[in-house]
């Protein structure tokens, strides 16, 4: 069976391959297909844009897509960055600029009191129209300062209590696992496990 990851990252393919581990799924990305239509991420909520990337791309390409959305909510800014994490410093914007200015709305609050979550939707949706949908959060609450060097995004200032480790300290084995997107990518292992979509 083949997928579309409607991504043109290539590692993250290659990761999202090895969480899968199914050698009768070959997972494609969007590189593989010219003069893609633009897709503007305009949903008020993760699972609203992962839909809609999937159903775009599925109609686009005649085939069963997988798409996903994700995100940092930090509690006391009430959400933000939310699904403006990617571009929350602006269009364009670096990981640094991004991390920048979430550090400049946390500066005079407590860490103790920057509780925060990731947040990821994965839809499978095929060429038919029918979609399945996971989701899954990761708790824990941004640091001042970041640490480590795997990952990206805001993962050096995003520190998992369990492990007192920062997102990008973590080994990728123990992330897979403890992450939104592992926990997102479990539930749909699980579900082409029991037989996709039908």
């Amino acid at each position: 069976m083949r997928i579309v990851f409607a991504t043109k990252n290539e590692g993250k393919v290659r990761e999202i391959t090895e969480m899968i581990d199914r050698t009768d799924i070959e997972l494609v990305s969007l590189n593989h297909f010219a003069a893609l239509p633009e897709i503007v991420e305009d949903g008020a909520t993760y699972l609203e844009n992962a839909l809609k990337k999937a159903r775009i791309v599925s109609e686009f390409t005649g085939e069963t897509v997988l798409a996903d959305d994700s995100g940092l909510q930090v509690n006391v800014l009430k959400g933000e960055p939310g699904v403006y994490s990617a571009r929350y410093a602006g269009e364009g914007a670096t990981d640094e600029e991004n991390n920048a200015k979430l550090l400049a709305r946390l500066k005079n609050i407590p860490e103790d009191k920057r509780t925060a979550s990731f947040f990821c939707a994965l839809v499978l949706y095929d060429r038919d129209g029918r979609y399945a949908s996971f989701e899954a959060e990761w708790r824990g609450r941004i640091i001042d300062e970041g640490r480590g060097t795997n990952g990206f995004g805001y993962d050096p200032i995003f520190l998992d209590p369990k492990f007192n480790k920062t997102a990008a300290e973590l080994p990728p084995d123990i992330k897979n696992k403890v992450s939104h997107r592992g926990q997102a990518f479990a539930k749909l292992k699980a579900c082409l496990d029991a037989g996709g979509l039908g």
